[in-house]
């Protein structure tokens, strides 16, 4: 690479890799698998960078690919299981916070891969339903069932969750 072109690989990493990491650790769940999805991700960027970094938007390229492979990685059955010790800290240097509500990430485990990513891709990192579709490879249409039906699912596991502390 260029020098020119390493510092732009280099801000855009510094940019995106938390938010990276973040999206795939609330698909997998996984600290470590997270990491590990992420970096797979970074390293597929730098292999493909000539091509990519004319995107209008490099940043989704990465995102997407990390989160196929952590919905890949769910959907080869790795348990879904988070533990307050799991929680990554994002928060300094301006970093984005992690979602800290444990009840919350425990019912994140109760969906579908792709239940999950849909939720994470449209709710944590805003993405329009066309972008969660295209990382999803599936249709607008069904991106948005995948959403109803994991806020449907979600709806239900919390109110059962607050019921229980409250009774």
């Amino acid at each position: 690479m260029k020098e020119r072109d390493e510092q732009a690989y280099d801000r855009l990493f510094a940019t995106e890799y938390p938010h990276v990491v973040r999206a795939a650790y609330l698909v997998t769940g996984d600290r470590d698998a997270a990491q590990e999805v992420a970096q797979d991700a970074f390293g597929q960027l730098f292999v493909h960078w000539r091509k990519v970094k004319g995107y209008e938007r490099p940043g989704a390229w990465v995102r997407r690919v990390a989160i196929r492979r952590a919905v890949k990685q769910r959907d080869r059955g790795r348990k879904f299981s988070v533990t307050s010790g799991d929680v990554i800290d994002l928060t300094e240097a301006s970093k984005p916070d992690v979602p800290r509500d444990l009840d919350l990430l425990d019912a994140l485990g109760h969906l579908s891969p792709q239940q999950r990513a849909a939720i994470v891709l449209h709710y944590y990192e805003d993405q329009p339903v066309r972008d969660v579709a295209a990382t999803l490879r599936c249709s607008e249409a069904t991106a948005k069932v995948h959403l109803h039906r994991g806020r449907t699912r979600l709806a239900g596991i919390l109110q059962g969750a607050s019921s229980d502390v409250m009774g």
